[in-house]
């Protein structure tokens, strides 16, 4: 188990990552090729992404090279997720190259002695093939994280939008109480029953950046190095249909109304399922069946937390609000 402990000065200085983190979601989406824990949510994603790999000549050294470095394990080196990636992968791939030797060097020992580290791994202490890897990574991104992106980033989004929510209702305390079923807060602590090993991390008034990510599966992952910046990763909830992709030309069809072009308006802020309901005047149960058309065209997410679903835009539909004069 994983506990999390907080002083008053951490809860303070807690806040949600603003973005998806382009080198967590990579060695996350690694792990999905390692298990087939909730294969079913990324059904879709892991085969197409299988045959663009193939077609782009890197299955063999994302398998060989990426997989043996990112293994789904209690431990991968933390240089591998730097800080810097919160910026963009241009900015983590470039702080990847520039990790000092001598930690690289103690890194992949530490990988070595908790699941064995191949025997080319040693060569990382070189920069040169630091920027190689990093050539394969940068690969790896354009196959398998690129073509999700906008999915990718209107799920987090929507669930930023439910912490900010949370944050603006009941503070700090009550945000951590919603992070879901895989984080449990008895204050002072976040505790994380299916972390891989027993560990507590102090936060010392540092706080903690809260990273909630689309390919994270059942347990959160947090940095071995407790001196790094304190930081959780964990995942979002996905629903059996979440990696379905369907005729999206018939689904817009079926948008056709006033009253749907009101939902679309009134979720541009982020609105639950109430307060569309409201802003549209109609009943709960209707708002609910205009937004599940929308979120099954494209245009809405909806993230559930606890007994609020809160709808947000996805970039298609905010496009489409944006540039449609019916629907102003």
């Amino acid at each position: 188990m994983l506990r999390i402990h907080f002083g008053d000065a951490d809860l303070a200085r807690t806040r949600v990552a603003t973005t998806p983190d382009p080198l967590w979601e990579t060695a996350v989406s690694l792990h999905r090729f390692q298990t087939r824990r909730g294969r079913w949510a990324y059904a879709g994603w892991h085969r197409s992404t299988r045959m663009r790999l193939r077609e782009r000549g890197i299955e063999r050294a994302v398998r060989d090279v990426l997989i043996p470095l990112f293994p789904r394990a209690a431990y991968f080196p933390d240089f591998l997720t730097p800080a810097e990636s919160a910026e963009g992968l241009d900015a983590g791939l470039e702080a990847i190259v520039a990790t000092p030797s001598r930690r690289v060097m103690r890194e992949i020992a530490a990988l070595d002695a908790v699941v064995g580290a191949p025997a080319w791994a040693a060569r990382l202490v070189d920069w040169r093939a630091r920027v190689e890897l990093t050539g394969l990574l940068r690969a790896y991104v354009d196959a398998a994280i690129t073509p999700y992106g906008d999915t990718v980033a209107a799920r987090i989004e929507a669930q930023r939008g439910v912490h900010l929510r949370q944050l603006r209702d009941a503070g700090a305390r009550g945000m951590l109480e919603g992070l879901g079923p895989v984080l449990r807060w008895e204050e002072p602590v976040l505790h994380a029953a299916g972390y891989p090993v027993d560990r507590d991390v102090h936060l010392d008034g540092r706080g903690l950046v809260l990273v909630p990510s689309y390919f994270c599966w059942g347990d959160p992952i947090t940095l071995a190095d407790p001196a790094l910046p304190p930081t959780l990763i964990y995942p979002l909830l996905h629903e059996p249909s979440a990696d379905t992709v369907g005729d999206v030309a018939a689904s817009l069809a079926a948008l056709l109304g006033h009253t749907r072009a009101q939902v679309l308006r009134a979720a541009a802020t982020g609105a639950t399922t109430g307060e569309l309901a409201r802003a549209v005047g109609v009943s709960t149960a209707s708002a609910s069946r205009h937004a599940g058309v929308l979120r099954e065209a494209g245009l809405l997410c909806s993230s559930r937390c606890a007994a609020m679903v809160l709808h947000t835009l996805t970039p298609l539909g905010r496009a489409l609000l944006q540039r449609s004069p019916v629907l102003h």
